[in-house]
């Protein structure tokens, strides 16, 4: 059992291998926005760079969930099995610059029942990608018809390892 205030995983990386390198770094780093952590090369052709993504989470979701995302954010374009979610302060201008940047829109900006304003690009290196904006903050959008824990809808409001 771990110890709850030392989190045993201290970062959350995604790798992401693309064939157009630069295109890739200037849509993510340069237009989006994600500073440059560190990159490195081993000498030749070899080049990876670490961007900083902020705060990192991971969503889960069964397919029901995922075919339900797909049908609001997307009109119904289904997503691939792993995809990009990127907080960020505008949306549509976002959107607007990623497109420019060599981004295909899949889905223009649409407010979601959970209250944030979401997009949808296939970016380079084969990712797609959704961009979103809360509209409420998390005090707000947890009192909203279908928020819960797993707990609180199964009844049982003890605390994992409780």
């Amino acid at each position: 059992m771990t110890d709850a205030a030392t989190p045993s995983v201290l970062q959350l990386r995604v790798v992401v291998e693309a064939v157009d390198y630069d295109q890739a770094v200037a849509f993510f780093r340069d237009t989006l926005g994600l500073p440059e952590y560190l990159a490195f090369a081993e000498g030749g052709d070899e080049r990876v760079v670490i961007l900083d993504a902020g705060r990192a989470t991971l969503e889960i979701a069964n397919p029901v969930h995922k075919q339900a995302i797909d049908r609001i954010e997307a009109g119904g374009a289904e997503s691939p099995h792993i995809r990009l979610a990127f907080e960020v302060t505008d949306t549509e201008g976002a959107t607007r610059r990623l497109e420019a940047a060599g981004g295909r829109v899949v889905a223009s900006p649409v407010i979601t029942p959970w209250q944030s304003l979401n997009s949808r690009l296939d970016a380079p290196a084969g990712v797609q990608v959704t961009l979103f904006q809360e509209l409420l903050d998390s005090g707000e959008r947890a009192v909203l018809d279908g928020f819960s824990t797993d707990a609180e809808r199964s009844g049982d409001d003890a605390m994992p390892g409780d």
